[in-house]
């Protein structure tokens, strides 16, 4: 979703006769990417402060609505969405006969364990039917349900893990979201509502939101692609206009973080066990995925560049459209958005962990060397 996502692609997919070493090599990631953590917490830090100090520039923005969803927060949610599509690489897919355990491991992790075992989150740490309990975890399932496909390409670079791998993956997530999210989301929250009743999870603003924050990205991106390329050529493509928009990708989502926890200040404040709740079942689950992850990669006896990739993939969320639905269901104020964007705060840590995590394993023998 970030620029240095495109600097990674190109060079994955442009320069496929150099040697991986080299390949490594040549990619770069700038300083402001580098501190993304500090600058999603600078932009929680002033969100709130807006929401204290000036509150009208919040209800400014949340009085702009179109049935009930928030056209500001709705046109951020979509240009940090479109960049990721530009990344799909259909062709790739063709690939998948070649090496399909890695990918069947991924997948398996993304539609079958994760999803539970964040439903086991729910029914562990979030006890209670209070309005605001319940759209925590509705936050909590729309996470779990969604795969990654595009902050994913970052991590996989930065571990040095098998890029093509990571392309293929991230293409095949993107098509798999559209058929299996709200499916996934509807027999998740049927199945705690007969544990708990009361989460109210409209199915029609659940189709909206993916017809808008990937149907269409994902449309848009393939067609735009294709003119792009057919008329000014694949180098001005991956040089110069996926850096343009991957830089009002950071953009839109660092301002997406302000609005947000701008509209969620008072709650924040006059709630802040609020955070605790979502976190500690965020962070547990997040835990127990990267370390099924991790162990499963070993069992089947895997190589490092393809372990990583794996696990790194099958652990983390597609946290864009978690938001964006959240917001679509519940509201840009309301609790379940504020759960969301909790998802984003502790995944880039997390995921920063498991990439320095798996250098330390790789280094070490736990997965088989790729040079043997």
């Amino acid at each position: 979703m970030i620029m240095v996502e495109e600097n990674i692609e190109n060079k994955i997919l442009d320069n496929s006769n150099n040697s991986e070493e080299a390949k490594q090599k040549s990619r770069k990631i700038n300083y402001f990417e580098k501190l993304l953590p500090i600058w999603v917490v600078l932009c929680i830090i002033i969100g709130i402060a807006l929401s204290q100090f000036i509150p009208e520039i919040s209800q400014a923005i949340n009085s702009l609505q179109i049935g009930g969803i928030s056209i500001p927060i709705g046109i951020c949610l979509f240009l940090m969405m479109y960049p990721a599509m530009l990344n799909l690489q259909a062709s790739e897919l063709k690939k998948l006969r070649k090496n399909p355990k890695p990918i069947i491991l991924t997948l398996i992790s993304n539609w079958l364990i994760a999803p539970f075992v964040g439903l086991a989150m729910i029914n562990i740490f979030l006890p209670g039917t209070t309005e605001s309990i319940q759209q925590l975890k509705v936050a909590i399932i729309l996470l779990s349900s969604s795969p990654c496909t595009a902050m994913v390409l970052v991590w996989g670079w930065m571990a040095k893990g098998n890029q093509e791998q990571n392309v293929v993956n991230t293409s095949l997530n993107t098509i798999t979201i559209i058929f299996l999210y709200v499916g996934m989301v509807s027999l998740l929250t049927g199945i705690q509502n007969i544990l708990t009743p009361g989460i109210i999870v409209d199915p029609w603003l659940l189709l909206i939101s993916l017809i808008f924050f990937i149907g269409i990205p994902l449309f848009l991106g393939i067609v735009s692609k294709r003119l792009i390329i057919t008329s000014k050529g694949l180098s001005w493509f991956n040089d110069s206009y996926k850096p343009f928009v991957g830089k009002i990708s950071i953009v839109a989502l660092l301002t997406t973080l302000v609005v947000l926890f701008s509209l969620n200040g008072d709650v924040l404040i006059n709630n802040p066990d609020l955070l605790l709740l979502i976190s500690i079942p965020l962070l547990v689950g997040f835990v127990i995925v990267v370390v099924y992850n991790v162990f499963i990669t070993k069992i089947f006896k895997m190589k490092y560049k393809e372990a990583i990739i794996t696990i790194i993939i099958g652990s983390s969320s597609h946290f864009e459209i978690a938001i964006a639905t959240a917001v679509a269901m519940y509201g840009v104020g309301s609790v379940a958005a504020l759960g969301t964007t909790m998802g984003l705060f502790w995944e880039v840590p997390v995921m920063l962990a498991m990439v320095y995590l798996g250098k330390f394993l790789g280094k070490r023998g736990f997965w088989k060397s790729n040079s043997k």
